[in-house]
């Protein structure tokens, strides 16, 4: 039945490739003016063999089709047809590849948020490595007179998010020590992971030939762990004395000053 109007061909967005000459094969390489030609999919191509239409009974990769059988070398390609855009209102399934996106077409707008997962990260990219940070802090002074290790009231948990992630436990403090009547004193802290010591200590407060002296001030201390977890950790601070007796004593939260200690978690 004959109707008014334009052929197929004659619609600006077709595009009409060059016939194929078949050789009794399956696949062939589809070209528009003797240059390769890569579809947006199969279901945008429309080819006559032989006065037959086909569609659906091939596949492409590139610009290779390959037909569902092989195509005698006496059948005929009458035409093939590729339908670009505007002519479908449904884009069809794998119709739009990386070649049909333009530069900067799509926006941050576009990406939903948490789409974007590490592993979609580039390992090379010299990204933020610190996943999360906490902090606690306490303001009440303790006193030791002993060499053995107190609690301080300073401690902070984490959960890390990765056995290969390091912890980065940061603390500052005030402390002071009286070596009393003696002429020494040596307060110690150190860093306790859940019950476990890290064998990290350091020096809060020291005075050497003063009796009766006293010696106080803030401090910083810091060290990187490796716990090799994913399970929630408690990082705390103990004090001692370095030697007890003679009045000697080692003060944390000095005066009732804060304390505070900063977990960070570093990625690996």
């Amino acid at each position: 039945m004959s109707y008014i109007g334009r052929g197929t061909e004659s619609i600006s967005n077709v595009e009409v490739l060059d016939n194929l000459t078949f050789d009794g094969s399956a696949s062939y390489t589809l070209q528009k003016l003797s240059t390769n030609f890569v579809p947006s999919s199969a279901n945008n191509l429309l080819i006559s063999i032989s006065g037959v239409v086909q569609q659906g009974n091939f596949s492409v990769s590139g610009s290779t089709i390959t037909f569902d059988t092989t195509i005698s070398a006496s059948d005929t390609c009458d035409w093939i047809l590729h339908y670009g855009t505007g002519l479908i209102t449904t884009v069809a399934d794998g119709a739009i590849t990386e070649a049909k996106l333009g530069s900067s077409a799509v926006t941050t707008a576009k990406i939903n948020n948490g789409a974007i997962t590490s592993a979609k990260l580039d390992s090379g990219l010299a990204l933020g490595k610190i996943g999360q940070v906490v902090s606690a802090s306490t303001a009440t002074e303790v006193i030791n007179t002993t060499t053995s290790n107190v609690d301080v009231g300073l401690s902070a948990n984490i959960t890390p998010t990765s056995t290969s992630s390091k912890i980065y436990v940061v603390i500052s403090a005030s402390t002071a020590g009286y070596t009393g009547s003696s002429n020494n004193m040596n307060g110690i802290c150190r860093f306790i992971r859940n019950t476990s010591d890290t064998g990290f200590e350091f020096t809060t407060a020291r005075l050497d030939a003063v009796t009766g002296g006293q010696v106080g001030g803030a401090v910083s201390f810091s060290f990187l762990d490796s716990p090799s977890s994913t399970s929630a950790l408690t990082y705390k601070v103990q004090q001692r004395l370095g030697t007890s007796g003679d009045g000697r004593q080692v003060h944390f939260s000095f005066n009732n000053r804060a304390s505070v200690i900063t977990l960070m978690e570093v990625l690996a």
